[in-house]
């Protein structure tokens, strides 16, 4: 029982880092109608914003954490600026590949900066477990899960009951309706691409604390975040949350279970599991869980 607990706690720090990285796709989708694939590399460049001021400058980590997070922002809101906006208007599919293209471009600073080794995040969890009873957990898994519910309830609360949340809302919902009451549709879209930064940062360092290390190829994990948002809903906060964590406790629990019980199915089986989930459940409800059904008359 005491395993079975350790793995579920596990699953769901990797699934509260995938809906952090759902959560940052469905804030820019709903506010802009588009699928940003350059989330990607604002995770990247959150996690060596962090590196450089804290592993290399020596900054206290909570505190190269926060101006991370704040830095990743500004690169979103730059990026939403000069390049994205420009686009308004413009063919949903070409957005999407400008957003590609974005990608691929801060991919490359990185590499070019500190190269393809893996580093040490520098963070003060290390291998720091906790333990209850019989129950070994990680502490950068304690604290990704915390970071994450914090993360959420405070997104949550700002769609909520802020005004610029509500702003944002009313924009997604329609847009030409906004405008009339007086809601900036680039205000919205920084907002969104900012919201977006933050999240992103926050899950790139989480995702390297540990002994996981820090290396460019952060950006694909950024990827395997889509089984959780199609699955929870593309265009829905709570599916991303949702679709996240059940995608991260599946994961964890195929991995586990399939080498002992069913090696035939290969060592990483537990990597193709999100997409089998995702599969079996989208053919039962297309929409996801929690999405916006499309009523279409004719």
């Amino acid at each position: 029982m005491s395993e079975l607990v350790q793995l579920v706690i596990g699953g769901l720090s990797l699934g509260a880092l995938y809906a952090l990285l759902a959560l940052g796709f469905v804030v820019v989708y709903k506010s802009t109608g588009v699928l940003n694939f350059a989330q990607g590399g604002l995770v990247l460049c959150g996690a060596y914003f962090c590196y450089a001021l804290g592993a290399r400058w020596g900054l206290p980590f909570p505190l190269a954490m926060l101006l991370a997070v704040l830095g990743t922002a500004l690169v979103a809101v730059v990026a939403e600026r000069f390049v994205m906006r420009r686009l308004i208007g413009k063919p949903v599919f070409a957005v999407i590949m400008v957003t590609w293209g974005l990608l691929i471009v801060i991919e490359q600073f990185p590499a070019s900066v500190w190269g393809y080794d893996l580093l040490p995040l520098g963070d003060p969890w290390a291998m720091n477990m906790a333990g209850v009873g019989n129950i070994q957990i990680l502490t950068v898994d304690l604290w990704t899960l915390g970071i994450s519910a914090v993360v959420m309830a405070a997104v949550y609360v700002f769609f909520r009951y802020s005004r610029y949340g509500l702003a944002m809302r009313a924009s997604a919902f329609d847009q030409e309706a906004a405008m009339a009451q007086g809601v900036s549709p680039a205000l919205v879209f920084a907002l969104a691409w900012a919201i977006a930064g933050v999240i992103a940062a926050l899950a790139g360092i989480m995702l390297s604390g540990g002994v996981r290390g820090l290396s460019p190829e952060l950006s694909l994990v950024a990827l395997r975040a889509f089984p959780a948002i199609i699955l929870g809903g593309i265009d829905s906060p709570v599916g991303a949350v949702v679709g996240g964590l059940a995608i991260g406790v599946a994961e964890v629990l195929t991995a586990s279970y399939v080498a002992q019980h069913a090696p035939w199915l290969g060592q990483n089986f537990h990597l193709v599991m999100p997409y089998v989930l995702m599969t079996a459940f989208l053919l039962v409800r297309p929409y996801g869980m929690f999405g916006t059904q499309a009523v279409r008359r004719g």
